[in-house]
């Protein structure tokens, strides 16, 4: 790898072992690459921030202070071009808590909530969880690269049992970016069928250097009025831990139901640092995030062509957004579940196995490379003894 000249350093990271981290709980021998978080420290400017919070001592009940709003409009019309509107923003602890609580607040149980496969596993569990039923609408999978069957979302969409829908934007775990047009249709069909769609934008500042992902609610009208959409710097800063995120409602009926929902659910308070990173992060972490982006991506293109090229039977998808790789096991002749158990046990390998995501996505792996380059080599060298060894 050529070195990535900067201001920031992405090669030396810290050893996370023994930190009570979810992703480094693991085997002595063993090597993860599967939950979506990165191993590099946060930008300098957030640790700073939290340095001199600290340094004061008190933390006490917190308010969510005009800064935050300021701060997310102010990042959100610099970087995505959508100009929004400071009071149809709502302070919550996480993408997942407001899912989780948007879920409950707007359906009663056995409903149906429409998501596109394979998608983030814990769709299903917002869903489930809440007593209603995922409806699966899967994309569409020819010659490696993944789009949108309108067709069968309008016919999911019609049924009156279905009146929410969870959006992935950009995708996880397939790397896809939804192109305006597509997102304007979505939009479209979800007001002519009395849909909601709630709108996960939480890898939207990980996409590919040069390209920009479309807000969802900035696409048209109809998008506008239906949409709720969830966003937070957690993803993008690799702070997830510190539980800070945002919903963005821009219709006022919605907005108060929401609003309800995340009160009654008691997440829609901060903690002492949640605000502060926030506003940190939007405001002085910009040049920390474009100089990640090169580096994940070079991390990216170069596993793919790893992959492609030096393991057979394997085939990495076009990725433009996360640092997730996804990649398809089908021509080993076996299921992801079995690849991926089989090569951890073999190797020390851990990554996701596709089934996670609905079954769309059996016969696929999903990898983390948000990583050092020398942790995504040997990744990728134990991938390739593993699937010689099947």
């Amino acid at each position: 790898m050529e070195k990535i000249v900067g201001k920031y350093n992405f090669d030396d990271v810290p050893d996370r072992r023994g930190t009570d981290s979810m992703k480094w709980n693991v085997g002595p021998t063993e090597l993860p690459m599967w939950v979506a978080d990165m191993d590099f420290q946060t930008a300098p400017e957030i640790r700073d921030a939290f340095a001199d919070r600290i340094a004061h001592g008190v933390f006490g009940y917190s308010e969510v202070p005009d800064e935050w709003y300021d701060a997310y409009a102010g990042w959100w019309t610099r970087r995505h071009g959508l100009t929004m509107d400071k009071e149809a923003l709502i302070f919550c602890t996480g993408v997942v808590p407001a899912i989780s609580s948007i879920v409950r607040k707007l359906t009663t149980p056995n409903e149906k909530v429409i998501i596109q496969t394979p998608v983030y596993n814990i769709f299903f569990n917002s869903i489930v969880n809440n007593g209603c039923r995922p409806l699966e609408s899967p994309l569409l999978y020819e010659n490696g690269e993944y789009s949108m069957d309108l067709t069968d979302l309008e016919e999911k969409m019609s049924d009156p049992q279905a009146s929410l829908m969870i959006l992935c934007n950009p995708h996880n775990p397939v790397g896809k970016i939804w192109d305006r047009d597509t997102l304007a249709k979505v939009g479209e069909l979800a007001r002519k069928y009395h849909v909601t769609v709630i709108s996960d934008e939480i890898h939207c500042d990980i996409v590919r250097p040069g390209m920009g992902y479309v807000p969802f609610a900035s696409v048209s009208d109809a998008c506008r009025e239906v949409s709720v959409s969830c966003i937070a710097p957690t993803k993008c800063f690799n702070i997830a831990g510190l539980q800070t995120a945002a919903v963005y409602v821009p219709d006022r009926f919605l907005r108060h139901k929401v609003w309800r929902g995340l009160n009654t659910d008691e997440v829609a308070e901060p903690n002492s640092f949640a605000t502060l990173a926030a506003i940190t992060a939007f405001n002085e972490g910009g040049e920390w995030l474009d100089e990640l982006r090169e580096y994940l991506f070079a991390n990216v293109d170069f596993a793919r062509e790893y992959i492609n090229s030096e393991i057979p039977g394997l085939k990495a998808v076009k990725s433009d957004a996360t640092y997730l790789l996804w990649i398809d096991v089908s021509g080993t002749g076996f299921g992801g579940d079995e690849v991926q158990a089989r090569i951890r046990k073999e190797t020390g390998l851990y990554v996701n196995e596709g089934s996670e995501y609905g079954h769309a996505g059996d016969n696929f792996l999903r990898m983390n490379l948000a990583c050092p380059r020398k942790t995504v080599e040997e990744g990728l060298k134990r991938l390739k003894e593993g699937i010689k060894n099947l």
